[in-house]
């Protein structure tokens, strides 16, 4: 089993290696943006209109690139995407308009979703049956990984200046290369027939509510987290450690959270996770005008209580379907998550409009609370799945539905 995993591994090195530049551009580029947008004088509720067109594209993407793949192929839809983002990149520090940004944000959505499911479908090719479950958590630790390490590169020069753009568009041009130069196979690319929401809502609500929650309060996170802090008076030096501890937490709590979740009623561990990041929240309120190991331990644990909950809710729902409907219910939970990040970067910078930094944890808090209080509805109203009868839960990133999809196959194979 090793000689088989080493051998995957070996072939799907340059794509390990292509995502993880990616995510560590798109981190850097969010934060970027943020510090920036403040800089120029956006208001809260504009930059969070700004970077809620980032989702936009999530969305719009994960709907036309299995079209794209399936005429051109993976490849030179790669390179085209990639291409694409780089020179967007460029333009942000040519072109600092609300509008502009807006229509690049939706733009750069669009093509890192196409990047994610091009580089996710072509690992699941590459990984059999017994390699998947591996080659997958692989995958999100090089993806988390990166993604908490990007903000850290904001303090090689002044986010004032054009050179941190320059540096993102490097990046995103620099994961063509090894992508290009891959000698492993091309994939098939097959889509499914994906569940509608009303449908899937039937099947299992708390899950379908839970994925929109998650999604607004990651989407508020990322989106908006940098202006938070800056409005709150936070260095760059200091931002950069903010969104890093965050996105740090979310990644140490990943495998604890879902230990837990398999072993006891999942519902309990959802809803307990959920109050426990709603007070969090609050806490976070009250001190985000401070710096220090304080603010920082506290936004790391916001982020290890609120970004795992998405693996949660994917696996709550697979609880609640049958084989069958297992792929197709992967896209519609891109969709989800995808309208709660969409709402989450505008309701935010709202509330931060009127409030002050305070108002984006002012709104998570209320948002965590609201989804355990369904939680404890939905408890009363219906009955447990059977610890037994369970899906493991696989940490999985909320790239595209491709990566959703890998996990519902594995468990699929794991139930037959």
């Amino acid at each position: 089993m090793k000689s088989h995993l080493f051998s995957t591994l070996k072939n799907c090195w340059a794509l390990l290696f292509g995502i993880g530049i990616i995510m560590l551009g798109h981190s850097l580029q969010g934060t970027l943006l943020g510090v920036r947008a403040t800089s120029e004088g956006f208001t809260p509720m504009v930059t969070g209109i700004v970077m809620s067109g980032y989702y936009v594209g999530i969305i719009v993407g994960s709907r036309i690139t299995p079209t794209m793949i399936s005429h051109v192929g993976h490849v030179r839809v790669f390179a085209a995407l990639a291409s694409v983002v780089s020179a967007v990149a460029l333009l942000h520090s040519l072109y600092v308009t609300a509008g502009g940004w807006l229509l690049m944000r939706v733009t750069t959505g669009i093509g890192l979703s196409g990047l994610y499911i091009v580089v996710e479908s072509w690992l699941n090719e590459q990984a059999g049956n017994q390699e998947r479950g591996k080659i997958l958590s692989i995958y999100m630790v090089i993806s988390v990984g990166c993604m908490a390490s990007g903000p850290l590169l904001m303090n090689i020069a002044s986010p004032d200046s054009f050179e941190l753009f320059i540096l993102v568009s490097v990046l995103f041009s620099l994961a063509l290369i090894p992508i290009l130069l891959t000698i492993s196979p091309i994939p098939a690319f097959e889509t499914s027939r994906a569940i509608r929401i009303l449908e899937l809502y039937r099947a299992a609500p708390l899950g379908v509510i839970g994925s929109f929650a998650t999604g607004f309060s990651a989407g508020s996170l990322m989106g908006v987290g940098a202006v938070c802090a800056k409005n709150a008076g936070l260095s760059v030096a200091e931002i950069s450690l903010f969104m890093s501890a965050a996105l740090w937490g979310g990644a140490i709590c990943q495998w604890p959270i879902g230990v837990l979740s398999d072993r006891f009623d999942r519902r309990f561990v959802m809803t307990a996770v959920t109050f426990l990041a709603g007070a969090v929240s609050l806490v976070c309120a009250a001190v985000v005008s401070g710096n220090g190991l304080k603010t920082y331990l506290l936004i790391g644990l916001f982020g290890g209580l609120t970004l795992p909950m998405y693996s949660l809710n994917l696996a709550f729902i697979n609880d609640h379907l049958q084989p069958e409907q297992m792929v197709a219910a992967s896209s519609t939970m891109i969709l989800v998550n995808g309208l709660g990040a969409v709402s989450g970067p505008v309701v935010s910078g709202g509330a931060m409009s009127t409030m002050g930094p305070m108002g984006m944890f002012v709104v998570l808090s209320t948002v965590h609370i609201t989804l355990g209080l369904f939680a404890l509805y939905r408890m009363r109203t219906r009955p447990p799945v059977p610890i037994d009868k369970q899906s493991p839960a696989i940490h999985v990133p909320r790239t595209s539905p491709v990566a959703a999809a890998a996990f519902f196959e594995k468990d699929t194979e794991i139930r037959n």
